[in-house]
């Protein structure tokens, strides 16, 4: 169903994909946009379990593009070093391929807002945990399920670490 990456040698174990994700403050989600575009949009994100969070308008391009196709894509670069000698940029990257829902569910989108607030702000639970009552029915929020997800890094960063 989905393809296998190309240069496996530069394949990184799922470990390193997830703690990517868990890491990076930002990545890109990709729907099937109006007239057939695709739109790609900068968002944040929370990921645990298999499950990557985000929270946006109640209405909007995200969401008619999920109404669209729930089916969706979203990349998060780690790293992009341009080695100007070389000619090459030292990158480590995970996309993911997976199933777009709007929570509907309030302890579902409070599980969600509060992974968000645990990597955005964990410093601030106890405050974010009220914000998250005073917004919740002002607050979309989406679940993507993965169904396929791959890091990949650059073969001078997988050589350093063999």
């Amino acid at each position: 169903m989905f393809r296998g990456m190309r240069r496996k040698g530069q394949l990184l174990p799922e470990t390193e994909a997830i703690a990517i994700l868990q890491t990076c403050s930002s990545g890109v989600l990709a729907v099937q946009g109006d007239d057939d575009y695709p739109y790609a949009v900068p968002l944040s994100f929370a990921y645990e379990d298999s499950k990557l969070f985000f929270h946006c308008a109640k209405t909007g391009h995200k969401l008619d593009g999920i109404a669209r196709n729930e089916k969706v894509s979203f990349c998060v670069i780690a790293a992009d070093d341009v080695q100007q000698s070389t000619f090459t940029t030292h990158y480590r990257s995970v996309i993911i391929f997976g199933t777009a829902r709007v929570l509907t569910d309030d302890d579902e989108k409070r599980y969600a807002l509060r992974r968000l607030a645990e990597k955005y702000s964990p410093d601030y639970l106890e405050a974010a945990d009220a914000e998250i009552e005073h917004e919740l029915q002002r607050t979309g929020l989406v679940e993507i399920a993965v169904d396929h997800m791959t890091g990949k890094a650059a073969i001078e960063l997988v050589r350093g670490r063999a």
